[in-house]
């Protein structure tokens, strides 16, 4: 009979709450995954010392690696707990939240940041309405081969927990929402917009506080080329900025006397 998995967890209750550990044995279950473990753990919570708490808080909603709900830290490297297999794992299975985003309890966090940094770079193309547009412009296979990859993004926050150029002094806004500028700016139809986006990245807190730590492209689960992104945006803001330069002074040459 298979050994007990033992699980540690960083517990709180909440963001001024202080933190304590919980240790939890778990009857051993082949191909279990951190996620199973957790609801084993919910369904009786008592520790390895016999005490019964209240069953720990977590987020998730695939379980298939795609909503990126349900990252925390597993064993100090940060992943998602849905394909982090306990086989593959060393005992004692520590896991502990995110510390880059504002905790709401035990594993829980609050991503939102990543969802307003992509409201203000415009990840979106902004085509609704109740007029007949007719068919989109094709998309060319190139593009096609370096869009897909870019749009597997989750926005789990992977990017922003190893991050350097992240805490709660800085407004870094993140290599996800700079690559969702890429891939936005690459689609025939995104072009519409994409001096607006680039005009996002240029003020404070975009592309150029990026510190070049590389750690982002390591840590992100879909293998996307994020060091790439932020390379191909630094060079656009900067051809933006010079574009911009440019028409002022173009605008004040025609608006000279004559």
């Amino acid at each position: 009979m298979p050994a007990p998995i033992l699980v540690r967890i960083e517990r709180c209750d909440g963001p001024d709450a202080p933190k304590h550990w919980d240790e939890f044995s778990v009857p051993y279950t082949k191909n279990a995954n951190v996620i199973s473990v957790l609801m084993e753990i919910q369904r009786n919570p008592v520790t390895t010392a016999g005490k019964r708490v209240p069953p720990p808080v977590w987020d998730q909603a695939c379980l298939e690696e795609v909503c990126g709900s349900c990252t925390m830290n597993v064993n100090g490297k940060v992943r998602q707990a849905c394909s982090a297999l306990i086989d593959r794992l060393e005992q004692p299975v520590t896991l502990q939240p995110m510390k880059k985003f504002p905790l709401v309890r035990d594993l829980s966090v609050d991503r939102q940041k990543m969802f307003d940094a992509l409201k203000r770079v415009r990840a979106w193309i902004p085509i609704d309405g109740t007029y007949d547009l007719g068919p989109g412009p094709r998309v060319a296979p190139e593009d096609q081969e370096i869009n897909y990859v870019l749009s597997t993004c989750m926005t789990c926050g992977c990017c922003l927990e190893v991050c350097p150029q992240v805490s709660e002094t800085t407004g870094f806004i993140g290599a996800a929402a700079i690559s969702q500028v890429r891939l936005y700016n690459n689609h025939p139809t995104g072009k519409m917009n994409a001096s607006e986006r680039l005009h996002a990245l240029m003020l404070p807190g975009g592309v150029n506080d990026c510190g070049k730590a590389a750690n982002c492209v390591k840590a992100c689960p879909k293998g996307i080329p994020l060091t790439s992104s932020i390379a191909e945006m630094a060079r656009e803001t900067t051809l933006q900025a010079l574009r911009d330069f440019l028409y002022r002074d173009e605008r004040k040459a025609g608006s000279g006397p004559g």
